[in-house]
């Protein structure tokens, strides 16, 4: 009955069923924010623009 106190593969599997739990909440990540990877309207201009608009905004109320 030597096999049932080998523990050589255990580690292994535990790796695995850690790298399985990473996946698992990884992919209900992208579900629940589905939404942020779906917009295609990136554009660094525009959004360049807006930024340095609200910093010039804001220095003038400081």
């Amino acid at each position: 009955m030597e096999f049932l106190k080998d523990e050589g593969g255990q580690g292994a599997a535990e790796y695995i069923l850690l790298f399985g739990g990473v996946i698992v909440i990884a992919i209900a990540a992208l579900l629940i924010y589905r939404q942020y990877f779906q917009n295609t309207n990136l554009n660094s201009a525009s959004d360049t623009s807006k930024a340095r608009t609200s910093v010039a905004s804001n220095q003038q109320y400081s």
